[in-house]
Order: C-alpha cells, then sequence, then structure tokens
C-alpha cells in the first residue's frame, strides 16, 4: 500500500512539471524556459516527496512502536495470569503432597499393626487342628485354616460394597463394606466358610484391620470426589476387646477422625448385648471421636433403646423377613409380637426418638418394599436396591497405596521381633 503511495505521487510531480513547463514554452518562453521549468518542478517535487516519504516512514515506524506496546502489554497480561496459575499449581501440588504424607503415615502405622498381628498368625499357624462347628473332620480343618492364613498373607482380602437407599427415592446414602477372601486359584471364600476356622484361628481381628484399611481409602475416594456418602464397616468384639490391637486402632482413627462423619461401625445384636466392659469403653472412646456405631443381625426386636441411645447406637438393622414375620393384627389394629402395645407403624418412629435409625436389610422383591413403606421406615437394603459389589484394585489403588499386608517377610520380622 506504501508502496502504491509513492508511486501515485511520483506520477503527479511529473504531471505538475509537465503542466508549468508547457505553460511557459506557450507563453513565449521558449524550449529552454520550458525545459528549465521542467528540471527545476522535478527537482522540487523530489524534495518534497523526499520530505513526505520519511513523514510517511515516521508514521510507520510510530504505528510499529504502538503495535510492539501493544504486544509487550499482552505479553505481560499472559505472563501474570500464568504466575498465578502457577501458583494455585503450587498451591495443590502442595496440598496433595500433604495428603500424601499423611497417607503414608496411615500405612506406616497399619504396618506396624500388621506387623503385630503377623506374630498371633504364626502361632496359630502352627496350631494341629481344632474342632469345626460344623463337625467337620480335622484335616480340612486345618486346610481351610492355612488356605485363609494365605490369603492373608498374600493379601488376597476383596472389599464389595451393597448400597443402602432412603425410601422411598432409592437414593443411595450409605453402602456397606463386606471383606471377601480369596485362596490361590481365586475362588471367594464366603464369611459362613471362612469364619468357621478364622474366629477359632484368630484371624477376625486381622480381617477386620483389612477392611477397615480399605473403607478408608474409600471414604478417602469419595472425599476427594466431593460425595458425603457413609460407609457401614463391620467390626468384631474381638477386635475391641483386643488390648494390643485396639490402641493401635484407636491412634489410627484419631489421626483420621475427620472421616468420623462418613464411617460407621458395625456389631451384631448377639455380640453387642454380651459385651463386656472393656469393649463398652472402648466403643465410648470411638464416640468421643465422633464414630457411630450400627447394630445388625437383629434377632429380637424387643429392644432396650436406652443402653443403644447411650452406646451411640444411630442404626439398626432389621431382616425384612423376620420384620414382616413379626407383623400380626390384634383388635383391628397391626402390631409387632415383640411390641403388642405399640402400633406396628410408629415402632421406627419410637426408635428416631432415641436417635436411631431403622434399616431393613435383605429386600429381595417389590412387595416386601411396600409392605416396608406401611411402617414408616427410611432406608432400605438388599438385592432389590443393589447386589454387592467388588471394588477393583484399581478404584483402591486411586485412593492411596496399600501396605505390604502381612507378607511373608513381615511375618518373618514380627515373629523374630
Amino acid at each position: 500500500m506504501r508502496r502504491l503511495t509513492l508511486a501515485l505521487l511520483c506520477a503527479t510531480y511529473l504531471v505538475l512539471s509537465l503542466i508549468v513547463a508547457l505553460t511557459l514554452w506557450r507563453n513565449g518562453g521558449g524550449w529552454g524556459a520550458g525545459v528549465a521549468a521542467l528540471v527545476g518542478g522535478l527537482g522540487l517535487c523530489f524534495a518534497f516527496h523526499g520530505l513526505i516519504e520519511r513523514a510517511l516512514e515516521t508514521g510507520a515506524i510510530r504505528g510499529d512502536i504502538a503495535t510492539l506496546r501493544e504486544a509487550h502489554a499482552i505479553l505481560l497480561d499472559q505472563v501474570e495470569r500464568l504466575d498465578v496459575r502457577l501458583g494455585q499449581v503450587a498451591a495443590v501440588v502442595a496440598d496433595d503432597q500433604n495428603r500424601s504424607e499423611e497417607l503414608l503415615d496411615e500405612v506406616h502405622m497399619l504396618e506396624t499393626l500388621v506387623q503385630r498381628m503377623g506374630r498371633r498368625l504364626e502361632e496359630h499357624g502352627e496350631v494341629s487342628a481344632f474342632p469345626t462347628r460344623f463337625g467337620g473332620d480335622v484335616k480340612q480343618s486345618d486346610a481351610l485354616l492355612e488356605t485363609v492364613r494365605a490369603a492373608l498373607t498374600d493379601n488376597r482380602v476383596d472389599l464389595y460394597l451393597q448400597p443402602i437407599v432412603n425410601l422411598p427415592q432409592r437414593k443411595t446414602v450409605f453402602y456397606e463394606s463386606f471383606s471377601r477372601l480369596r485362596d490361590e486359584t481365586g475362588r471367594v471364600l464366603m464369611p459362613a466358610e471362612y469364619l468357621t476356622v478364622a474366629e477359632p484361628g484368630g484371624l477376625i481381628t486381622a480381617i477386620d484391620n483389612l477392611l477397615l484399611f480399605r473403607c478408608v481409602q474409600i471414604v478417602r475416594r469419595l472425599a476427594k470426589q466431593s460425595r458425603r456418602i457413609g460407609i457401614f464397616c463391620n467390626v468384631s468384639m474381638a477386635s475391641l476387646g483386643d488390648e494390643t490391637f485396639f490402641p493401635q486402632f484407636l491412634e489410627l482413627l484419631t489421626a483420621n477422625r475427620d472421616l468420623a462423619g462418613a464411617l460407621i461401625f458395625e456389631i451384631g445384636q448377639q455380640a453387642f448385648d454380651a459385651r463386656g466392659s472393656v469393649e463398652a469403653r472402648n466403643m465410648g472412646k470411638l464416640a468421643d471421636l465422633g464414630f457411630r456405631f450400627s447394630v445388625d443381625k437383629v434377632t429380637d426386636l424387643d429392644l432396650d433403646l436406652q443402653d443403644l441411645s447411650r452406646s451411640d447406637v444411630k442404626f439398626l438393622k432389621v431382616g425384612a423377613e423376620l420384620l414382616l414375620s413379626e407383623l400380626t393384627e390384634i383388635d383391628g389394629r397391626l402390631v409387632l409380637n415383640a411390641l403388642p402395645d405399640l402400633a406396628a407403624e410408629d415402632f421406627a418412629q419410637l426408635t428416631r426418638r432415641y436417635g436411631v435409625d431403622v434399616i431393613v436389610e435383605k429386600v429381595e422383591n417389590e412387595r416386601q418394599a411396600v409392605d416396608i413403606l406401611d411402617l414408616d421406615i427410611g432406608y432400605g437394603q438388599g438385592h432389590l436396591f443393589g447386589e454387592p459389589r467388588a471394588i477393583k484394585d484399581a478404584v483402591l489403588a486411586e485412593a492411596g497405596p496399600a501396605p505390604a499386608v502381612l507378607n511373608p517377610m513381615a511375618l518373618r520380622r514380627a515373629a523374630a521381633g
């Protein structure tokens, strides 16, 4: 564009010089005057042209400088934004590092628990035989005990979660966790199978230990996703009363008391009713940290609700078949056999007065769900709402590294120590 402008100006200068020269020649100036006027006019025009060209160059330079200043301002703005972003990234990295350090502390603490449990495993691993509950022969019991022990040693303990939903919306509000052991072929051992040897063999605390760690991993993963869903984690009275295990267990939970709202410890009704002073005192220590309790495996609805309330039991799980089989009609009114003076639909309301919510578990069909809704029950659990599903190792790995749980080296170190 600039070159075209200069070319047009040169053409204009030439035309003006020719006009002046022709005018002098026609007015009697002769050829000499005309040529002199042409040459002089061209000289003046080109001198004037030089001034215009320098002015244009100066303007172009000023424009370039303005463009550079604008680009510099944009660059400075981008640098400032990048600096802010880097600061944010640094803060996130520092936060993640802090979380990693916290999780590492948990792993170290859990490894200490595991090593202490290893000594007990070594001791019971040498037991020659003991009778089974169901009258199985001694060799089968020994083989099953060794299978359970190997599953713990090789960390073949899986976590299963089953949803607990609110009623009638059926939205998942909790999960119940289950532990499943696998033998060396990958076959899953159900609790009814391995508990027959795990309890007499002193391995229940080790299983509780692993289940707790996996529950902590899942709770932390859910927290990262901003999902505030509680997990019911089974714990045995043997763990609550173990003088070696429980102090470490309490220390771990004290360091993670931020999980108190998301972890609910579950105990069977028979074990709860038979708890001793040590177990009750240790439950109180957990309650002081903010952790809640649930009573399941209910076989008797004639409950001591005051005792449940004093023990910080916040949930009561009743099987659908048991609850519905308790319904009977007296004088035209539907009541529970265990509570004949109370209308059946007031049972859940009565427990809520003591801070205890009823969860009906093992709900298998829609008919049961309808009958439960008539009783004003707030929560349900069972295959109708969702079956227990295994949590993949990859999911657990995202929530944090698992410790070297009950590996042979740890067992040997523990036994040697």
